[in-house]
């Protein structure tokens, strides 16, 4: 889907304004934070943030090494 938006000025920062279908779909609204990343094809908006996955690659990592230790844990 391709949809023209339009930048404008507000105090030192340009910004955009998302039409609402886009923000239902992405269940984001006023207040949400977004990522930008900068991408070969462009510009990549997104409310994925790429630290928050990585941090849970990592726990899963340690979650099956100390599968054992975490369930007594539990208890």
């Amino acid at each position: 889907m391709v949809k023209e938006i339009t930048l404008r000025q507000a105090g030192g920062s340009v910004t955009a304004t998302l039409p609402k279908d886009i923000t239902d779909r992405l269940h984001v609204g006023p207040g949400d934070r977004m990522f930008v990343i900068e991408t070969e094809q462009g510009v990549l908006l997104t409310p994925y943030d790429p630290d928050f996955d990585a941090a849970m690659t990592a726990f899963e990592e340690v979650r099956r090494q100390y599968r054992n230790t975490l369930r007594k844990l539990a208890e």
